[in-house]
């Protein structure tokens, strides 16, 4: 079975920086990858700050270590890795594409995770050189924080593959989750009524969104649905509304809202534009 040594994510958006951060931290050699050059020393900048942030609270020892065990680079010749990690925009073209460029670059044993939370993985897999080493990597925001990583097989999925993501999960000091691939996956498809009822009840009227968060959180949850789909990203959120929605054949129940929509529209996208639900 595959050794991992070397992690290479692609994509160095919320997602992507967070999940390179938590493989640093795990002891792996991390690559992150992003043609974006801003977007690359934005993802630099904030992982130093974070990593020194934990140290003076005492959480990590030799903070500069870890930093120092990440490449930072925007050159698809650099990333020679086991297994990879990408958390690029959501179009299924595209991940192929990268995909199929790693796979040239790369051993025969290389893994190719994809955190995608809307796309059908099978998808992807059937347009990929290695179908059998590819699979759903699915980590949550934000992901050096939360436990869950939800780990999607597709029926092109091999039983090695599947084995060495869910040891990689455990060894990132993840909970695993397994599922077969279908629309939201687990939690997504679970999650839409939580953020689509609430929106419901701001288009007829009945609350507003401080109300409903208070009265969510008050009831046990941790974060109303407000607050967050302001965290997650009001784009990200109903680009997974829309996908479960259409894949399911539209079911009314799930039918995405207008004022999320209009949230989009407006570039009101939550804490990572300063404005959503709330302003920050």
């Amino acid at each position: 079975m595959l050794t991992i040594n070397t992690i290479c994510v692609c994509g160095a958006g919320t997602m992507g920086n967070g999940i390179a951060q938590a493989a640093a931290q795990s002891g792996f050699y991390t690559i992150l990858y992003e043609l974006n050059p801003a977007a690359l020393e934005y993802a630099k900048n904030n992982i130093e700050k974070k990593l020194r942030l934990l140290a003076e609270k005492g959480k990590i020892i030799d903070w500069e270590k870890i930093f120092q065990n990440i490449q930072f680079t925007n050159d698809i010749q650099n990333c020679r890795a086991d297994v990879f990690i990408e958390a690029i925009l959501e179009k299924t073209e595209i991940k192929v594409d990268l995909f199929n460029q790693l796979a040239e670059l790369n051993h025969s044993k290389s893994i190719f995770a994809t955190n995608t939370s809307s796309l059908s993985i099978s998808k992807i897999a059937k347009q990929v050189k290695n179908p059998e080493r590819l699979i759903g990597m699915h980590f949550f925001n934000p992901a050096p924080l939360m436990k869950l990583v939800e780990v999607v097989r597709t029926e092109y999925t091999n039983e090695d593959t599947l084995q060495v993501i869910i040891d990689l999960a455990k060894q990132m000091g993840k909970v695993p989750v397994v599922c077969n691939d279908s629309p939201g996956f687990i939690v997504n498809r679970v999650a839409r009524p939580y953020y689509i009822e609430s929106l419901r009840l701001i288009e007829e009227r009945i609350t507003n969104f401080s109300q409903l968060d208070l009265l969510m959180e008050a009831t046990g949850f941790k974060m109303g649905p407000f607050r967050l789909m302001d965290l997650i990203g009001n784009d990200i959120n109903y680009a997974v509304s829309v996908s479960v929605y259409e894949q399911l054949n539209s079911p009314e129940r799930l039918r995405p809202s207008s004022i999320q929509k209009e949230k989009v529209e407006r570039n009101e996208l939550g804490i990572k534009t300063k404005k959503g639900y709330y302003t920050y």
